[in-house]
């Protein structure tokens, strides 16, 4: 025990000296010398009673007990619109109470936006398209993925106002088209100029999330945009947008559910609970669509009828990850990374737990 101590001591030690020569050389020039000074104290003293700590016996008994207990007592939760229904139901409130486990919502516009917040810990948990992940891994993002969410390819479409010329994929050549950057818009609108002949080169994309996506649209200063639902059955009605061409031809993706692989790892208990409460939710809403719709119509302010028809169009159910969804997922990755619109090739495989991991805590789907 002692000899550890001492050998505790000689690495504060040999920090003190990376501190002296990381001042010699400016590194702490945002630290006052005696703030540095005191955090090397207190270092060491830590050094010193981590490693009595370490030989008790009975907290490295109690330590194991807890190994399967939350390591949070909170779950920041990212959704987006198109998934409120969760939210709405309190359903994994009631569930992890017990737990001693609270739920936080935070609301994003898209999935780019929620995993940009996942990556620096603002949420742990989340759910988007298939394209927002990909993005994030290239840019180096710590996420892992947890479960498939079904397709919803009627729930997509390449909306025009009501009078435009356009009247074909192929009229889409040289035209300003919206969309959320590495959302799962972005990925049907390349599946649809890949089916129809056209290059991404072809068109003007523009960048811009839905709200201001659909402003623009209404201004004139768009010639189409690429959403999904609730905002596209909106935007069918409330400024009489025209469907060119849904998801139904080339669509075949659904979405995910994706969380911190820090989060991923200590709390599977958690993800266990997570997951099967929203299967059952999948289960319910599946033959009770005119009550999700009931339920959604005044949280989203959104009408009833427009709600009915986006929740008709969608699928609802929850896919475990396995080798055909890793696959299919792969592609869309190399897809982005041959347009050169992420800056790296990436191995979507290096985002996943291991099988076990997943056996662990995924329900029978």
């Amino acid at each position: 025990m002692m000899s550890s101590i001492f050998q505790r001591l000689f690495a504060g030690l040999k920090i003190f000296r990376f501190t002296q020569f990381a001042r010699q050389n400016s590194i702490f020039s945002l630290v006052r010398l005696p703030v540095a000074g005191a955090f090397i104290a207190s270092l060491c003293l830590s050094l010193l009673f981590s490693s009595c700590t370490a030989n008790n016996g009975s907290n490295n008994t109690t330590s194991a007990n807890n190994s399967n207990q939350p390591k949070t007592s909170v779950v920041k939760f990212g959704y987006q619109k198109s998934a409120i229904l969760l939210k709405s139901k309190g359903v994994l409130e009631k569930r992890l109470q017990p737990q001693g486990v609270s739920v936080q919502w935070i609301e994003f516009p898209a999935g780019p936006q929620l995993l940009e917040a996942m990556n620096v810990g603002s949420i742990d948990f989340g759910h988007t398209g298939e394209s927002p992940p990909i993005f994030a891994q290239a840019a180096g993002a710590s996420l892992t993925y947890i479960a498939g969410i079904a397709p919803s390819p009627a729930g997509q479409a390449i909306l025009v106002p009501p009078d435009s010329p356009i009247k074909t994929v192929t009229d889409l050549k040289g035209k300003k088209i919206a969309f959320q950057k590495g959302s799962s818009a972005h990925y049907m609108l390349l599946q649809v100029l890949e089916k129809f002949g056209l290059k991404y080169s072809d068109i003007q994309p523009i960048y811009l999330p839905p709200a201001d996506a659909r402003a623009a649209l209404v201004k004139g200063s768009l010639d189409a945009w690429v959403i999904w639902d609730p905002f596209y059955a909106a935007a069918e009605k409330a400024i009489n947008a025209r469907v060119l061409i849904d998801g139904t031809e080339v669509n075949k993706q659904g979405g995910y559910y994706l969380a911190s692989r820090k989060f991923a790892t200590e709390n599977p208990e958690i993800i266990k609970s997570i997951l099967e409460e929203i299967k059952t939710l999948e289960d319910w809403s599946d033959k009770h669509r005119d009550e999700v719709a009931a339920t959604l119509s005044p949280v989203l302010g959104i009408d009833l009828e427009t709600m009915q028809k986006a929740t008709q169009r969608k699928k609802f159910g929850v896919v475990p990850i396995d080798s055909n969804l890793i696959a299919i997922q792969q592609k869309v990755a190399d897809k982005f990374y041959e347009l050169k619109l992420i800056p790296k090739q990436i191995d979507v495989k290096e985002a996943m737990l291991s099988p076990e991991q997943y056996a662990a805590f995924s329900p029978k789907l």
